[in-house]
């Protein structure tokens, strides 16, 4: 059912952009959503350099191009991730600082209100599946029975259900994750 790949496909942006918040260590996956001007491009930043994991407090980003080093650490800065690029001239340290407890309470706000966009693309998801069958029961060529209709409707409505826990267990995850000092 297209329904359900579409509500697969918002847990899984759900899943990345969760991914992006950092906790108190180091993590390659909160430069993912960071795009560099390069050229007159936005080019994500995993596609321009390599992004290594000396320590649990450090990230290493050596660009494929060393021009491009004031463009990455631009992009960093304008990123707003909370982390501060140091530029050496070869490759891009940036230092991951422990959590204070006020940053913690922000990233826990950032955490439901991503989880809270995944759940309204559900339900958006969800509205879509039920006015397409909705449709398709007032069609005048092949339309499905009422008793089919309603079928379909509860059965995109467990899926829904299904998803929102899913959504639920993944974002409660990553808060333990974030308070965990």
């Amino acid at each position: 059912m297209d329904t359900v790949d579409k509500m697969e496909n918002s847990r899984d942006a759900l899943k990345r952009n969760l991914k992006t918040i950092r906790t108190g260590r180091a993590n390659a996956a909160i430069l993912d959503l960071v795009s560099v001007d390069y050229y007159g491009a936005a080019t994500p930043l995993n596609q321009m350099a390599s992004i290594s994991v000396p320590n649990s407090q450090q990230l290493n980003i050596d660009p494929y191009d060393k021009t491009a080093l004031e463009d990455i650490e631009k992009a960093i800065v304008e990123a707003d991730l909370g982390i501060n690029p140091n530029n050496d001239g070869s490759i891009i340290r940036i230092n991951i600082p422990s959590l204070t407890e006020d940053r913690r309470k922000e990233l826990l706000k950032m955490c439901k209100a991503i989880g809270e966009e995944g759940k309204v693309s559900i339900r958006n998801v969800r509205r879509d599946g039920v006015e397409l069958i909705k449709k398709m029961e007032k069609r005048t060529e092949n339309p499905i029975g009422e008793d089919d209709s309603k079928y379909y409707q509860e059965e995109i409505q467990q899926q829904t259900d299904k998803f929102n826990k899913e959504i639920d267990t993944i974002v409660s995850a990553k808060e333990k994750d974030v308070m965990t000092v």
